[in-house]
């Protein structure tokens, strides 16, 4: 699984060198460029009013330069999000501007690895099966390039504006979302089109992430992480907002669902608004935290595959994390045994485990695993190390099923 940021959080783009640094030493390699933030706000409502028109020559220019600069960096630009109208657009006449402006992102998108092009689809003025049959022609055209420049094109969904109040839009209906997707790939003979799961527009409609991210399976390329609240446009860090009733983003559903289909793709972290709401002499200390966020999501959604690459895997720690997990995974990936550093529970049973001293592990295959299996995660993992124990994990049961039940 890989992580990104979005390019969107860096917010002296007057200076990428500065924002890309701060990100690189944060720990992160690879960035998503959101190309809407060379246009300025409310720019396709303006279009072609007043001679009104985009220099594209500029724009090709600062692309130009973000290529430069992450090149020598050595940051990894595989994921790009093309210009994308507002949920609240008038203007019902840009589809042939958007077609135009997603082959040029296509046609521009370099060398080198695949790429990723998230490409909003079209709805300003439809409705109806006219949704489907103008955006199937729209994503056809695209498609055509997309072969040719070896580009994966991954469709988002979209909230729809309703005198200001927010709705599920195109794409949102995950069964929806899928059958445009097979259809798609069908015609070209070959897995040309994707989707990119956007979380606040999930949160803003009121959807079940989890349910959402299963019904999409395979489809699903990235997600886009960002916090909403569930009432306003807002693009912050993950676990940092609620609204007035005091609930915010369900991020347990997303991660069950995001185990449920062994996710392998990419996790956008969006935190423009965060990092906005401090002064530019702290912004750099906050990338760090940005990046322990991405990583928590990472290791709770891998949790399971993690545990099950090894041949075998012994719990240390018996307690209650030691009981949740074997009522869950106890049978499908089950252990040798348990080890504690509590001698009064050698020697007998958790959940039918034997409990052993730690001192049996200094004889484990090298090719075995031990998880740790309690809160002390630091303190067991200085231990194991000092035993000489090579494959160490931990376990968490924060985020297990829905329905299951805690001891």
């Amino acid at each position: 699984m890989q992580v990104c940021y979005s390019s969107r959080g860096l917010l002296d783009l007057s200076r990428p060198e500065k924002s890309l640094e701060n990100m690189v030493r944060a720990g992160f390699e690879e960035i998503m460029l959101d190309l809407s933030m060379f246009y300025a706000k409310g720019h396709f409502e303006l279009y072609g009013e007043n001679s009104f028109a985009p220099d594209r020559t500029e724009l090709k220019e600062r692309y130009e330069k973000w290529m430069r600069c992450c090149s020598k960096d050595a940051v990894r630009m595989n994921l790009i999000r093309a210009p994308h109208m507002k949920w609240d657009t008038k203007r019902v006449d840009l589809h042939p501007l958007m077609l135009r402006i997603g082959q040029e992102c296509i046609a521009h998108s370099g060398k080198g690895d695949k790429k990723q092009l998230i490409i909003q689809p079209l709805y300003a003025g439809l409705s109806g099966a006219e949704i489907w049959k103008e955006n199937r022609r729209y994503y056809e055209e695209l498609g055509k390039a997309a072969v040719e420049k070896n580009v994966c094109i991954l469709l988002e969904n979209q909230c729809n504006s309703i005198n200001g109040h927010l709705v599920r839009g195109v794409c949102a209906d995950a069964s929806t979302a899928s059958a445009w997707i097979d259809e798609l790939n069908e015609a070209f003979g070959k897995e040309v089109f994707g989707f990119c799961l956007d979380t606040g527009a999930c949160s803003l409609c009121g959807q079940n992430m989890g349910e959402m991210a299963a019904a999409l399976g395979h489809r699903l390329k990235a997600v886009l992480l960002r916090e909403c609240d569930g009432v306003h446009e807002a693009s912050r860090l993950p676990f940092t907002g609620k609204n007035e009733c005091g609930m915010s983003t369900d991020w347990q559903s997303l991660i069950r669902g995001l185990r449920r289909t062994t996710f392998d793709g990419t996790l956008i972290m969006a935190a423009g608004d965060t990092l906005g709401g401090f002064s530019h002499l702290l912004r750099q200390k906050m990338y760090p935290v940005i990046k322990a966020v991405a990583e928590y999501f990472r290791w709770q959604i891998e949790m399971e595959k993690t545990i099950g690459k090894y041949p075998a895997i012994v719990l240390f720690g018996a307690g209650n994390m030691c009981r949740n997990y074997m009522q869950f995974y106890g049978k499908e990936y089950p252990p040798l045994f348990a080890c504690d550093n509590d001698a009064g529970l050698w020697g007998t049973r958790v959940c039918g485990l034997e409990v052993r001293s730690p001192e049996v592990l200094r004889k484990l295959p090298s090719e075995y695993a031990v998880v740790i299996c309690n809160t002390f995660y630091t303190e067991t993992a200085e231990q194991l190390q000092t035993m000489g124990i090579k494959n160490i994990e931990t376990y968490n049961d924060e985020y297990l099923p829905e329905g299951f039940f805690y001891q």
